[in-house]
């Protein structure tokens, strides 16, 4: 049994609920809560804000991992970090300035992270390494929870696998999208050692033995 990072998505979660839910995941043995940020222009959806971070900090002592899929991600970062996140994911595919805003992110006490979306090439991130802490490779078309798969990401990740380790990085490298029971194996055997898990999780009755079940097939 590999010792990857689970990260369930509150995407997939009751918001009626919302503090049942988290108490949930945290006593079922996830190691990070992923809270997925989308504005509505750089994704469809709008879904959360940094008001709920705030109120979901108190209820986890597990790592916030906040993934931003919103433009101008810059203007946005400080109040996630306020609010209480310990990761501070952003796109490269919105994000102008790349390097500076990782290094905001970072001197705002959190963990910088930098996604791409499916068709993006890991060379746009290259240049970026030295100040991330975590790679966030989408592995659907970000914006709706359920999605499945799309398996032409597994080379994508072995590829980026190569590339931290070339590089002597030692960021995560957590993958997104469709990640389940009969995917897993095929993503964390291509070197991602954290996944976000949104239905695998949520739409199971037993979160803890959902969980389990992800650790056992990676």
């Amino acid at each position: 049994m590999k010792n990857i990072i689970i990260a369930p998505s509150i995407l997939s979660a009751d918001f009626a609920n919302l503090e049942k839910e988290i108490r949930a995941i945290d006593v079922g043995g996830c190691d990070w809560v992923h809270i997925d940020v989308m504005d509505g222009s750089f994704v469809p959806p709008i879904t959360i804000g940094d008001n709920i971070v705030k109120a979901i900090r108190p209820h986890t002592e597990k790592v916030l991992d906040v993934h931003l899929m919103v433009e101008h991600p810059d203007r946005q970062v400080e109040a996630f970090a306020k609010a209480g996140a310990d990761i501070i994911t952003i796109h490269q595919e919105a994000c102008v300035h790349l390097e500076r805003t990782l290094q905001l992110i970072r001197s705002l006490g959190c963990k910088a992270g930098v996604s791409l979306n499916p068709g993006t090439p890991l060379s746009t991130i290259k240049n970026v390494l030295h100040c991330v802490d975590l790679v966030l490779l989408m592995s659907v078309n970000p914006g709706y929870g359920g999605q499945s798969y799309i398996h032409a990401v597994t080379d994508k990740i072995a590829e980026a696998r190569k590339m931290l380790d070339d590089a002597g990085s030692d960021a995560h490298l957590e993958v997104d999208g469709g990640v389940n029971a009969a995917t897993v194996a095929e993503v964390c055997g291509a070197g991602a050692d954290a996944i976000v898990a949104g239905s695998a999780v949520y739409n199971k009755p037993d979160y803890a033995v959902a969980m389990q079940e992800l650790r056992e097939l990676a």
